[in-house]
This record gives C-alpha cells, structure tokens and sequence, in this order.
C-alpha cells in the first residue's frame, strides 16, 4: 500500500512478528497515513480564529464599548457645561444694570427714586466740640461744619440748643466722646456724661445714655488730670426726636476740637 508523498513523517513499515528472517516475496504494507494540512494552511487558520490585526472579535468588542462610554461621559459634560453657561446668561439677562449702576454711584449721580436706599445719603451727622464764648448750663454745643463735621440725610443741627434733630424713624447708632482737664483734680474731683433725648408729646427729656466718672485723679492733690468718657449704643429713634449731650462740668472740657464729639447715624 502506497503513501501519499505529501506526508510529513517517514514511512513505518510492518514486521512479523513470527521470527521469520525470510524476506517476503512482497513488499511489506505501508502503515496509512493521514495528511496534515499544509503549513500555509494552518497559519490561515489561526489568523481567521484571531481575527482582524490579531485581535480576537471579543476583545475588540470590550474596546468598543469602553470607548463608547468615554464618548457618552464626554458627551453628559458638555451637556451639563452648556446648561450652566445658559443659566448664566439668563442671571446676566436679569441683572442688567448691576455694574453700571454701581459705577454711577461711585461718582457721585444723583438718583432720586434711590434715594433712602443710598447709604452715602442715609440719615447721619458728626459734629465736633467748639470753644465757647459764653458757658451755657450743661447741654453742650457743636461744630456742623469744621473738619470732618456733617449733617446728612435729613438730619439737622439746631444751633439754638445743640441738638441733632431725626427726620426719620428707625434704630440708630448714638455715640458721644468728651475729655475734661481738672487743673486742680483730687480723689473727690467727679464728672457726669449723658445723652438724652426729647421727644413730641413728652414734657420731660428722656436719658439715653449715661456714665459717671469717679477716682481717677492721683492722690497728689492740686495736680492736673485729664480724664474722658465715651458713650455709644443702638437706640431706636421716632421722626422729630431730637438728640443732646450733657456734661456736669462744661468748663472744664478740653479745647481740643476732635477730643470732643457727638453724632449718629441710621443702622
């Protein structure tokens, strides 16, 4: 029996297994064999089983998927960009005059509907000490206009008795400083500061504020001493209040302008 030529193994012959020496007068048979496919053949094979560039078709399915969802997560970001830039163009869109408005009010333009709401305008006034002629009996009077003095607001300064007088209703700051020199100051040597109020209706003044200083003079008698009170609190204030300051001791209050002051302003 023949064998295909093509085989790649060498061929195996038969032998008997009876021990006889004698040479056949046949050639012994062929053991069949079966061809293997070619070398090209099989490397065509693996190539289909790997698939395209040898990458297997699962494989290649896994990449893309992931990079589909790179895709969609890239595509969500976007999204959730433009939504943000259109809610902000909708604020802008809401707000017009927002930074035009401000910059008018940094050089001063006057808005007459804003006005009440504009803090540079709101009801206020500083008002300093002032060397007195004439010594008037405790209520002390003030500067409106030297200095850093002012009135703003609808607030006014009455010369007549040195009061602040409130055109609006509302809690305010109130605030007073005095500083009193005693030339000849003893552990006895006191002084009384106060901030009262009058009111429509009322007969009386009503006291707001007050301090009561004592003690603070060296136990040298006849040395000079200088000595100060500050009062400030919010107090709540009716349209047509007027607001003063009184010091037991006026003539012994320092001539310094800005050791001595008085004022308010609508919080």
């Amino acid at each position: 029996m023949s064998c295909d030529q093509s085989c790649p193994f060498p061929q195996v012959f038969l032998v008997d297994g009876a021990g006889n020496s004698q040479p056949s007068a046949q050639p012994p048979s062929l053991v069949p064999c079966w061809p293997y496919p070619p070398a090209q053949g099989r490397v065509r094979s693996r190539e289909k089983s790997r698939g395209f560039m040898g990458v297997s078709p699962s494989l290649a399915m896994i990449v893309l998927l992931l990079f589909l969802l790179v895709f969609a997560a890239l595509g969500f970001e976007a999204y959730q960009i433009y939504n943000m830039q259109t809610e902000l163009r909708g604020m802008r869109q809401d707000e017009p005059g927002t930074e035009f408005g401000t910059a008018q009010k940094q050089i001063g333009t006057y808005e007459p509907e804003l006005q009440g709401q504009d803090e540079d305008n709101r009801p206020a006034a500083h008002v300093i000490g002032r060397i007195e002629t004439k010594v008037f009996p405790k209520t002390l009077r003030w500067e409106p206009k030297v200095g850093r003095a002012f009135v703003s607001g609808g607030v006014t300064y009455r010369v007549e008795d040195g009061g602040l007088h409130v055109n609006e209703s509302g809690l305010y700051h109130v605030y007073s400083r005095v500083e009193l020199i005693f030339k000849h100051c003893s552990p006895t040597s006191s002084f009384v500061h106060s901030v009262f109020v009058r009111r429509t209706g009322l007969s009386s003044p009503v006291t707001l504020m007050e301090a009561h200083r004592a003690g603070f003079c060296s136990q040298q008698h006849g040395h000079a001493w200088t000595a100060e009170s500050y009062l400030g609190s919010a107090l709540k204030l009716q349209k047509y209040d007027t607001v003063f300051v009184n010091v037991s001791h006026p003539l012994y209050l320092s001539h310094a302008h800005y050791a001595n002051f008085f004022g308010l302003y609508k919080i």
